[in-house]
């Protein structure tokens, strides 16, 4: 095996992209692809009658570029388009023992997965295994089950809407709601906040409201690194006037300066200067701010009666405004300056941009929602929108931004534990039967289910969720207590070689694969960050004829494990998927005519009360302002706040390298970001060696042993370590109140320096 590069460390960069990033995204396409293959897919990524890019949600403007992609984005498609597999040969020459000291970066450079295997139980091997004994072994373990609830099947945001539409349907005739997903575990307090007050748990914008804004404040993100082509549209904006205002914890070069390659001064000039303010608040404090500005706005209000709320849209669309006011007024000044790190002055700007602005968008991610107090931080962002009206007006808007390409599609489609009745009425009408109705498990529900021996059959559909989710060492423990484990791949990960007592891999075509059954190529659908619905065709052709698609994996299953008598005709979907899209066009609002609104180019955007027509389907029928008491995250002396993040070269569990670039890390990911004046204090300096270890009420020790200090520019009090090595450090209960997300972003954690040699 070659020997992975030495880690050194550099001084973080000021700005983003540029050529330095054209050159990186062409070699490494080149290089893993070469000319052809490259060109052939490069040219189709984000087209109308192209394929969509796996990389993230971000939502495509109405006129695209010939080059409609970004620099992670070249590498997602160059990751999965990689002509290079996997031989029957590896899965003798490579046990378990073997590939568990294996790193998730080496897993990933392996290869395409191009045929079933089976481990099979007391085994430390797979061995490959036919399609039909596949399904009949995975048959056999779900049909022996004492009840249906005693199987948990995960579900990957790379899944396209036929396939969630049919997965969620095979796993309800089969008699459970456990559908956790990768949604649980990023956007979950998102939906949780937005359903309570606005009634739609998606975006209230749509692509063009960016150029339209007077103010953006960009929250919780690093769109350099996770959705670069937002860049794009902050760009647009400040172009059209826009202000834009950045609150992070970590100085995120994309958000200080854009240097667009499409255009002159991208190329040989500054680029663009992006935040006109940068809050470097204290990790968990966004919910502080949030009451902060809206307490101003307020106080504004009371000196110019009439003047700063919008009182037609409070009164026609909202309730709750006296007791937010009455709320607000015993907000204490001291408690919110320490729970930000933020000075009275910073704050105070930030609420008078607020009030300049008519047209206001604030957008966020998991640095939001990550929080013990996630929730209710969502709520504040609502909060403050309404007061002013910044929701369903152009320009305006809550505007929270995915990660994964269709996790928002797979939720529309019925992938979540507690759909509501209305869907499930609707399915049962559609197939005949009736689904079952107990909410089922989320993803950590899933995991200590498994720790209790409730869940005995895991399967997933995509994802990584070994690695993905918080306290690694509790989760793998869980894995290996269930009987069989399942996974639909399409390389390898962790979750491959942490296993039941019997697993299966399932190889599967990719986004980039062209999927051809019996009625000729067929195509997917997927739904972006402003509910924008299109279709995604693979242009090239499976690097095995063994490959399977998502829908021909499930319809099969389903058939091995309900029969071929029932209501659903499972096959007659494999055959063609325009069968799927008609059934869901019956079964899930906004989908009518699909067939015929996902050929036109570009799609369909589907429908939105909030944005639309400023109506809100809450239970009272109107945009919830609401109260919510602060808890600030409490660290004791001589302890860090850490928060997991991703490196530039990574897309969620995946590393395309070593790299991240834009913080100045090279050829390694063992390292912790403090403030230099933290370090001071700890009695540390920049390159000493630390164990991790977090904190947490109860017995267990968790640690990541010997990293590296880097001495970063991160805000007071706070560190930040690469997800999902830091995953170990996150306690199974330390979870977001409403919606059960794990706290990633607020690890009260101490640094331990090693002892040196000699």
């Amino acid at each position: 095996m070659a020997r992975e590069p030495r880690l050194t460390v550099h001084p973080p960069e000021a700005w983003a992209v540029g050529l330095p990033s054209v050159a990186s995204a062409m070699t490494y396409a080149l290089d893993g692809l070469g000319p052809g293959r490259a060109l052939t897919l490069l040219s189709k990524v984000n087209q109308k009658d192209g394929f969509d890019c796996m990389s993230c949600a971000w939502p495509d403007p109405g006129h695209r570029h010939k080059v409609e992609f970004c620099e992670n984005g070249a590498r997602a498609v160059t990751w999965e388009a990689s002509p290079a597999t996997v031989p029957t040969t590896f899965w003798a020459e490579h046990s378990l023992t073997d590939l568990l000291d294996r790193s998730e970066y080496w897993l990933g450079q392996q290869g395409r997965l191009v045929e079933p295997v089976h481990k099979p139980a007391g085994s430390d091997h797979y061995v490959p295994i036919s399609w039909v004994d596949a399904f009949r072994l995975i048959a056999q373990k779900l049909r022996g089950l004492d009840s249906p609830d005693q199987a948990a099947f995960y579900t990957s945001g790379r899944t396209a809407n036929e396939t969630a539409f049919v997965y969620q349907l095979f796993v309800r005739a089969f008699g459970t709601n456990n559908l956790p997903d990768c949604s649980n575990m990023c956007h979950e307090s998102t939906g949780t906040a937005m359903l309570a007050t606005v009634g739609v748990g998606k975006s209230t914008i749509a692509y063009e409201d960016f150029a339209q804004a007077d103010l953006i404040i960009v929250m919780g993100q690093n769109p350099g690194t996770n959705h670069p082509r937002m860049l794009t549209a902050l760009e647009d904006a400040k172009r059209h006037g826009a202000s834009i205002v950045s609150v992070n914890p970590l100085p995120e070069a994309g958000l200080r300066r854009y240097k667009n390659p499409q255009t002159v001064r991208g190329v040989v000039g500054r680029g663009t200067d992006l935040a006109d303010q940068f809050l470097q608040i204290r990790s968990g404090g966004d919910m502080a701010l949030l009451q902060w500005v809206s307490r101003r706005v307020l106080e504004a209000e009371d000196r110019a009666p009439g003047t700063v709320l919008d009182h037609a849209f409070l009164a026609e669309h909202t309730l709750g405004l006296d007791a937010l006011r009455a709320h607000l007024a015993t907000l204490d000044e001291r408690e919110v300056v320490t729970a930000t790190g933020l000075t009275v002055a910073e704050m105070d700007r930030l609420a008078e941009r607020y009030l300049a602005a008519d047209r206001v968008i604030i957008t966020w991610a998991m640095g939001l929602t990550q929080h013990r107090k996630g929730v209710d931080t969502i709520k504040e962002i609502i909060n403050l929108l309404l007061l002013r009206g910044n929701i369903g007006k152009p320009g305006a808007g809550a505007s929270p931004i995915r990660g994964h390409s269709n996790v928002q599609g797979d939720r529309t489609m019925g992938i979540w534990e507690r759909m509501p009745d209305s869907f499930l009425d609707a399915l049962g009408a559609e197939f005949s039967f009736a689904p079952p109705r107990r909410h089922g498990l989320d993803s950590v529900q899933s995991i200590e289910a498994m720790r209790r021996g409730d869940v005995k059959v895991w399967f997933a559909l995509g994802g990584n969720l070994v690695a993905a989710i918080s306290d690694t060492a509790a989760a793998e423990a869980a894995m290996r207590g269930t009987d069989l484990t399942v996974q639909v791949s399409t390389k390898l990960n962790r979750s491959h070689v942490v296993t039941g007592a019997e697993a299966l891999i399932l190889p599967t075509l990719g986004r980039t694969d062209v999927d051809l059954q019996e009625t000729g190529p067929q195509f997917v659908s997927v739904e972006d960050s402003v509910c924008a619905v299109h279709a995604s065709h693979g242009p090239l052709p499976p690097v095995s004829d063994l490959l399977l698609s998502e829908i021909s994996i499930i319809t099969r299953l389903a058939r091995a494990v309900l029969g071929d008598d029932g209501p659903v005709d499972w096959a007659g979907f494999e055959r063609d998927y325009d069968t799927v899209r008609d059934a869901i066009s019956r079964v899930v609002p906004g989908f009518a005519d699909f067939n015929e609104q996902v050929r036109r180019p570009g799609g369909f955007v589907l429908p939105n009360g909030p944005r639309d027509s400023r109506t809100f389907p809450t239970a009272t029928g109107k945009a919830m302002l609401t109260v919510n008491h602060l808890i600030p995250v409490e660290c004791p002396p001589g302890r860090l706040i850490l928060q997991t993040i991703r490196s530039h070269d990574q897309f969620n569990t995946t590393m395309y390298s070593l790299n991240d670039r834009y913080r100045g890390i090279r050829g390694g990911r063992d390292v912790v970001f403090v403030n230099p004046e933290d370090l001071a204090d700890l009695g540390l300096a920049d390159g000493d060696r630390v164990d991790i270890h977090s904190e947490w009420p109860d017995e267990a020790e968790r640690r990541l042993l010997d990293y590296r200090v880097v001495a970063y520019p991160t805000s007071r009090g706070c560190a930040a370590a690469y997800f999902p090595e830091a995953n170990v450090l996150i306690p199974l209960a330390s979870t977001a109140l409403g919606s059960n997300t794990p706290v990633s972003k607020a690890i009260v954690v101490r640094l331990e320096k090693r002892a040196t040699d000699g």
